[in-house]
């Protein structure tokens, strides 16, 4: 009596291909071979003739399963695909490949500002706050342009920048009228393409080709006039403005001196001179009293001359009015 042969019942999943999961159930008989074998469980199920053995392979419990192994008794087994190495395209991707795809973005330099809007930027908006220009608008002596609101704000609060130090107070400041951002006389745009300056006498602000075109000593929009020391290059170049600078103190020097000059020259209302004889007297104002003057009402002006009457009571001390 023949024994019944075994039957083998497996399960058969494709969870790349999106189809549903098989159930084999094979016998010795149906194998062409004693031990049944991966290999031979391909023709029993029916897979599309794109796909090749080398496409393919069985995994069990998530372990690869090689085509020449035998398959197990009972369990379930997945067919997968073998995925292309590389960029999925059926290349190696190597070594110096990815050296190449790094270098690409390495070697990009970043993004640098557009010359053509800072410079734009410079002539149409506050040197100190960048906000656009809008009257009323200054000049310094260095030939920076400010809108005034801020600039005053920033002086009373002691807030300006090292830059600017220059600076002072009110004297500092040129007004200039810059209500259209073009010459008056060429029509040529104030965007930083043309030279342009200012005249400090009026506060004129025209091209320097109108100046060079026609030679004046006098303002071509006002007819005020003017001397070359009156003129400011605005957002002139580094020689320009160290030009400007070296004429800017200068002229504080000069007014250092006339100012020096002035107080040694005040006459004091009383001082020592020396006379005839070695003999010293003491200087009186009223001895040089204008002509036509009385010398009491002349003397009143000054409080040296006059001795103070007021005396001290039980409610009232003496103050020192007469110096009042």
């Amino acid at each position: 009596m023949e024994t019944p042969q075994k039957r083998l019942q497996l399960f058969v999943q494709f969870p790349d291909l999106n189809l549903p999961t098989r159930t084999l159930t094979l016998t010795p008989s149906s194998s062409s071979s004693p031990s049944l074998t991966a290999l031979h469980l391909l023709p029993l199920l029916n897979l599309p003739q794109t796909l090749t053995l080398e496409n393919l392979y069985f995994t069990v419990n998530g372990k690869s399963l090689p085509l020449s192994s035998p398959v197990p008794s009972n369990g379930t087994l997945s067919l997968r695909l073998r995925l292309p190495g590389g960029g999925g395209d059926g290349g190696a991707t190597g070594a110096e490949s990815r050296d190449c795809y790094l270098n690409m973005y390495a070697s990009k330099k970043p993004d640098k500002a557009d010359p053509n809007e800072a410079r734009i930027s410079r002539w149409t908006t506050c040197a100190l706050s960048a906000e656009p220009l809008s009257p009323p608008v200054v000049l310094d002596r260095l030939g920076n342009l400010f809108n005034k609101e801020p600039l005053v704000e920033a002086l009373l609060h002691k807030r300006l920048p090292k830059q600017f130090c220059h600076i002072k107070g009110l004297k500092d400041m040129i007004p200039v009228h810059l209500d259209k951002l073009e010459c008056p006389v060429t029509g040529l745009e104030f965007n930083g393409k043309y030279g342009f300056l200012a005249i400090r006498t009026c506060g004129h602000v025209v091209s320097a080709k109108a100046l060079k075109e026609v030679k004046s000593d006098s303002c071509l929009v006002c007819h005020r006039g003017f001397e070359e020391g009156d003129k400011i290059v605005i957002n002139g170049s580094e020689e320009e403005v160290a030009a400007l600078r070296e004429r800017m103190e200068e002229e504080r020097g000069k007014a250092r001196d006339r100012k020096d000059k002035k107080k040694h020259a005040v006459c004091e209302e009383e001082k020592v001179v020396e006379e005839n004889g070695g003999r010293k007297k003491r200087f009186k104002a009223v001895n040089v009293a204008p002509a036509n003057a009385t010398k009491a009402v002349y003397a009143s002006i000054f409080t040296s001359s006059k001795k103070s009457d007021f005396k001290e009571t039980y409610s009232c001390r003496s103050l020192p009015l007469g110096r009042n």
